[in-house]
């Protein structure tokens, strides 16, 4: 009878003991292969982390956080992101606020660093607004402070932050706040492995067509190729950079030129790879899609592969005048973080894209290929929950 007890016993404790297996977080059974004897937040802090890039200013803090959502939303490969926010006074309280929460719902795949703005100090303002606010602050990621003397490029209010990030973090991903991402960040990041030994950044080109390009047809400044290329997405190896002394490239340029140009920052990194064309990296249209691509006719040919990173330009998020972009970022927008994918997004996503005011709009015939990857990516991974 003593034996028989103890093996009732026995027999409870397994099943309490498989019972806690089985209904463990998500996370720890995500980092099963950890290296042995490490637990879920050593093998975390083992990863290399993937730097995503983006600066803030004016009324951009929702949009800003609608973009880190994607990119955490569509982290597949389980990827340590970690995103770095400048951002001007006052906004980074709001952006801590809701970072916060959502680490610790998705805890174990991204961290966030919030650091103020940084321009030359000699004419810190212009640099500012040069373009849309702030947005020449990416122009000096690369620029590590020792390697700017005083007397000529100091920068205002140097921060130990910001020199710790621009000397010590070899790559990055620039995004502009009006991305979102429609693919794990390992897709775009496998780039950084086909530059040859001189290339130092990759971009898209600005247009696909000569008939609606811009700078062909109206720039008065040296562009890069044909067309030129768009900036809101911008791969970035700081190493390679400093070492050609990137910042010297950036002040010279602007100095010579800054009367003749458009679209700021952009127009700066044309003209400079216009001058050094082998050290840019050109990726396919589907890493930086914008409304240009599909309202007036469809010119990217995305091979099959899907739109991977999508870029709301000139407002389109906001508008209806291809209301496909509009569909894609209140998808986003309305998906709370940690929810069923597949339920509280992709079905709402596919649902809001069938309406008829898209199915009639120029850029609404891409909307299968807006859905390819998230079909792949989310569906299969959330279709049982």
């Amino acid at each position: 009878q003593h034996h028989l007890h103890m093996c009732l016993l026995c027999l409870i404790a397994l099943a309490i003991l498989s019972y806690f297996f089985h209904q463990r977080p998500s996370w720890v059974s995500e980092y099963q292969a950890a290296p042995e004897g490490l637990n879920p937040v050593q093998a975390w802090k083992t990863k290399t982390p993937l730097y995503i890039v983006v600066v803030c200013c004016g009324q951009r803090v929702q949009e800003t956080l609608v973009m880190i959502k994607s990119a955490i939303l569509f982290n597949y490969d389980q990827e340590y992101l970690k995103f770095v926010i400048f951002t001007e006074d006052g906004k980074g309280e709001e952006f801590r606020e809701k970072l916060t929460d959502w680490r610790d719902i998705k805890p174990f795949t991204f961290d966030f660093e919030i650091l103020p703005l940084n321009f030359p100090s000699n004419n810190a303002v212009e640099w500012k607004n040069l373009f849309k606010p702030c947005a020449a602050q990416r122009l000096f990621l690369p620029v590590g402070l020792e390697r700017l003397s005083p007397p000529r490029y100091p920068l205002t209010n140097p921060s130990p932050l910001l020199q710790s990030l621009l000397t010590k973090v070899d790559s990055l991903l620039y995004v502009d706040t009006d991305i979102l991402f429609l693919s794990p960040i390992s897709d775009i990041w496998q780039f950084f492995k086909k530059f040859n030994e001189s290339q130092i950044s990759a971009l898209t080109p600005e247009h696909e067509n000569e008939n609606i390009g811009w700078y062909n047809r109206f720039a008065r400044h040296p562009f890069y190729g044909r067309l030129g290329v768009n900036s809101g997405v911008m791969l970035m190896n700081l190493t390679r950079m400093r070492e050609m002394k990137w910042e010297q490239h950036i002040l010279s340029i602007h100095k010579e030129y800054k009367l003749r140009i458009i679209w700021g920052d952009q127009d700066i990194i044309n003209i400079l790879f216009y001058y050094h064309p082998d050290k840019l990296y050109v990726m396919p249209c589907e890493y930086n899609y914008r409304p240009d691509h599909c309202m007036y006719m469809s010119i990217c040919n995305m091979s099959h592969a899907g739109v991977k990173l999508i870029h709301g330009n000139r407002g389109y998020f906001h508008s209806d005048r291809q209301p496909l972009f509009r569909s894609i970022y209140e998808a986003m927008e309305n998906y709370q973080l940690g929810a069923n994918a597949n339920a509280q997004f992709l079905r709402p996503l596919h649902a809001a894209l069938a309406v008829q005011p898209i199915n009639n709009s120029s850029c609404g015939k891409i909307s299968n290929e807006v859905l390819k990857v998230a079909n792949t990516v989310l569906g299969s991974r959330y279709a049982d929950e």
